[in-house]
């Protein structure tokens, strides 16, 4: 993946090595999330009464955040990736009459609190807080994606890895301007089952896995060499990787598809190579009629 002349985003927050004041529960927290995650459970269902627990803690003394591109590797790569698909999404929704809204990237360690969303811990990967608008990303996750997940290997693949991880949660961000998450939560809030509910998250998942593909497109579009040998079966193996039936069988050496919320490895690469070959918007629609 060629980045040269890329510009770097500067909606870009800095909360790495900040105390967040989370207390002495914040790593039973996490445990307890991954362990949820792996028995088929929503992280973020546990992570509610862990939020409860660490509001009571005493909160620790922190300092501002820096805004901007950050100085070291890790930070800069990030916030190029931010950049290009700011300028995609932008150029997207300006050629369909409507204004794009960029979010803020908010880089942490451990754990970080969203204004609206509680509090956003590694366990959870990357996440997207649709009332604030903001992507949390603690990039320690992409070291378990490499060497806990076997998701990639060596440098340019884990970069690229990389990429589709955060186009993934721009891809949220779109779905949220577009009024996809209000509706389906809505829809999750009436549901008659635990089952159903997921069912509704797994085509969210699955439709922002198709919208980072195809930002994939439109970016190789623009820069012939954005491309490099290897980028896009480095992306397939992240999506089967962290597919939810691969997790659950490492996990308990069973598949309960009732409780997929992120859809199955098959699924997660065939909508990122749907995004990705057609290239539009329009293309995914995991809410159609037969589309799963």
């Amino acid at each position: 993946m060629e980045l040269d002349n890329q510009r770097s985003s500067d909606n870009v927050e800095d909360r790495r090595g900040i105390g967040m004041g989370v207390g002495g529960f914040g790593i039973g927290g996490v445990v307890i999330a991954i362990i949820a995650a792996f028995m088929g459970y929503d992280p973020r269902d546990v992570l509610n009464v862990v939020n409860q627990v660490e509001e009571q803690a005493p909160q620790a003394q922190t300092r501002e955040a820096p805004r901007g591109t950050p100085s070291d590797e890790m930070g800069r790569f990030v916030s190029r990736i931010r950049g290009s698909t700011e300028v995609v999404w932008k150029d997207t929704f300006e050629q369909a009459g409507q204004r794009y809204r960029t979010p803020t990237l908010v880089m942490f360690s451990g754990a970080t609190r969203a204004d609206q969303c509680g509090m956003a811990q590694s366990a959870m990967g990357p996440f997207y807080c649709p009332p604030d608008k903001q992507i949390f990303l603690d990039t320690g996750f992409f070291r378990e994606v490499e060497t806990r997940f076997r998701g990639c290997s060596g440098k340019s693949a884990c970069n690229f890895t990389t990429a589709y991880i955060i186009a993934h949660e721009a891809g949220h961000h779109i779905q949220n301007l577009l009024g996809i998450i209000p509706r389906v939560t809505r829809l999750q809030q009436q549901a008659g089952s635990k089952a159903e509910a997921n069912a509704l998250q797994v085509k969210v998942e699955l439709q922002a896995d198709c919208l980072s593909g195809v930002w994939v497109n439109r970016e190789a579009k623009k820069r012939p060499n954005f491309l490099e040998p290897g980028d896009i079966d480095a992306a397939l193996t992240t999506a089967s990787a962290i597919g939810d039936d691969t997790l659950q069988r490492q996990s308990t050496g069973r598949v309960v598809p009732d409780s997929f919320t992120h859809g199955s490895a098959a699924q997660r690469k065939q909508w990122f190579m749907t995004g990705y070959q057609q290239g539009t918007v329009q293309a995914c629609n995991t809410f159609a009629q037969g589309a799963l």
